[in-house]
């Protein structure tokens, strides 16, 4: 079986509108050993008044079940606006690009879910200058 490495491009996807949100808490740790699993989702649906959690990674390997242990943590996000989170959505904060949304982990759900966003190096929240209020945008990469 080949790793999955690369976002593939999903010739089913159209074109979206921007699903935004706000910091509501920040975070301010990283593991090494964590332990979370990546979904085998490429999206999920969010709607308004959800919260879930912004974590970095620099794992990158995409196939479903795979193992990301190194993450920092950012905080935690209120969607303002429903709509789909892809992966390889561009995550910004601020106006300020973090990284590109690599999948999901599912362990805390239905509490929330762990977006998980490829990085160069971990961040955590004070790290990529969050506060609470900071505003949160998953932006589609161009298709072509």
């Amino acid at each position: 079986m080949t790793p999955h490495t690369a976002f593939p491009t999903n010739r089913e996807n159209g074109a979206k509108r921007e699903v935004t949100g706000e910091i509501v808490k920040v975070l301010k740790h990283r593991r090494q050993d964590r332990g979370m699993q990546l979904e085998e989702f490429a999206s999920r649906c969010v709607q308004r008044g959800e919260l879930h959690e912004l974590v970095t990674t620099d794992h990158l390997e995409t196939a479903p079940g795979s193992r990301i242990d190194r993450v920092g943590f950012l905080g935690f996000a209120e969607f303002v606006q429903a709509g789909v989170v892809d992966r390889g959505d561009t995550v910004l904060i601020d106006d300020r690009p973090i990284g590109t949304v690599l999948g999901f982990d599912a362990c805390h759900f239905p509490n929330h879910y762990n977006v998980l966003i490829r990085t160069e190096h971990l961040l955590t929240g004070p790290e990529a200058e969050l506060r609470p209020g900071s505003h949160l945008v998953f932006r589609a990469p161009q298709l072509t």
